[in-house]
């Protein structure tokens, strides 16, 4: 079976904003308002659905949130959902989604990061239809400076072409914007520099390819072992040049992190894997047990390149990384590339 990639984005066309985790508080709708102009800005339009309440955790019932984005993922006007961020809770959604629905509809493009890989996932890994791991609505007007790519620019691309992104000049070492202060920042603040390296083979050079799939650590490893993230069924069915898995931490402390990767690889994640791509964190280490010796814990014995510190999650900026792309990863002295193809 093949990727089904939705129809790129044109100037007129509809863009869906609902919150199937985490809704926004009063306090920073000004910054919701401001994002939404963003997207208005570029030539969208833009439907805003009823589960967006954040004085709660979620911002609706769990049945309410599932039926308002499978409507906005099988209504032929929409051509894409951008919720305004993750949360806590999207997988109470997976028991109410209408899989064989979405999968029967044209598909749409799906994007966002953190709790939104809950569902990202196997949107991908079972209907076939490639998602977008990339910023949230609330993130969408900072600006994304080469080599990486907004997901605004990447779903405008047509099935069947390819697109390029590398290693980042410099990234955020800490903390967050204040939006209510400041609603109409667009620019991240990047302090640190850094990049990415290979932990093995040998930490030499890498040429891989294989179809991504993967997301946040904290909420796609409670997938492992069951239908919505079964990857061994995915790689059969999808991925017969294997898989490029990248995985990478909120929030959790180290040792959970190496719990999660564990229950990962003892759930197949990793039989396919050409190599594992590993997101730079700012998640707390344990004493004596650093979030690079979980991931040395879980992935040294797999015999595969894994690479960590890459540019994707919780620390901008961000690659944009299309779940299910067959994309081809090379890093050879200053070279570090993903190439994406949309086939």
């Amino acid at each position: 079976m093949t990727i089904r990639y939705p129809s790129p984005l044109r100037p007129g066309d509809r863009i869906g904003v609902t919150a199937p985790s985490s809704g926004v508080p009063d306090d920073l709708r000004t910054r919701l308002e401001f994002c939404i102009g963003h997207l208005r800005q570029r030539g969208y339009q833009v439907v805003v659905g009823d589960c967006m309440d954040g004085e709660t955790a979620a911002s609706a019932p769990a049945r309410s949130r599932a039926d308002e984005l499978t409507a906005m993922l099988t209504d032929p006007d929409i051509k894409a959902v951008v919720p305004p961020w993750g949360g806590e809770l999207a997988v109470e959604l997976l028991p109410h989604l209408d899989l064989a629905a979405i999968a029967a509809s044209d598909p749409t493009w799906l994007v966002g990061y953190s709790d939104l890989s809950t569902i990202l996932l196997p949107m991908t890994t079972l209907t076939g239809i490639a998602t977008v791991h990339a910023q949230n609505l609330m993130d969408t007007p900072y600006r994304i400076a080469e080599p990486l790519s907004s997901w605004l620019d990447v779903v405008t691309l047509p099935s069947g072409t390819s697109f390029s992104q590398g290693a980042a000049a410099q990234h955020r070492s800490s903390g967050h914007d204040r939006w209510q202060d400041n609603p109409t920042i667009e620019e991240y603040t990047l302090d640190a520099s850094g990049t990415w390296s290979v932990l093995q083979p040998g930490g030499g050079d890498v040429q891989i390819q294989g179809r991504l799939i993967g997301g946040c650590i904290e909420t796609i490893s409670v997938l492992a072992g069951t239908t919505f993230g079964d990857l061994r069924a995915f790689a059969a069915d999808h991925a017969p040049e294997g898989l490029i898995v990248y995985v990478e931490a909120a929030e959790n402390g180290a040792f959970t992190i190496a719990r999660d990767l564990w229950r990962m690889r003892l759930a197949g994640w990793f039989d396919h894997a050409n190599a594992v791509l590993v997101g730079r964190t700012n998640a707390p280490d344990e004493p004596g047990f650093s979030q690079l010796d979980a991931v040395r814990s879980a992935l040294t014995e797999l015999d595969l390149p894994v690479v960590v510190d890459v540019d994707f999650g919780h620390v901008p900026p961000q690659l944009a990384l299309v779940n299910g792309a067959l994309s081809d990863l090379i890093i050879a002295g200053a070279t570090k590339t993903i190439t994406q193809h949309l086939r």
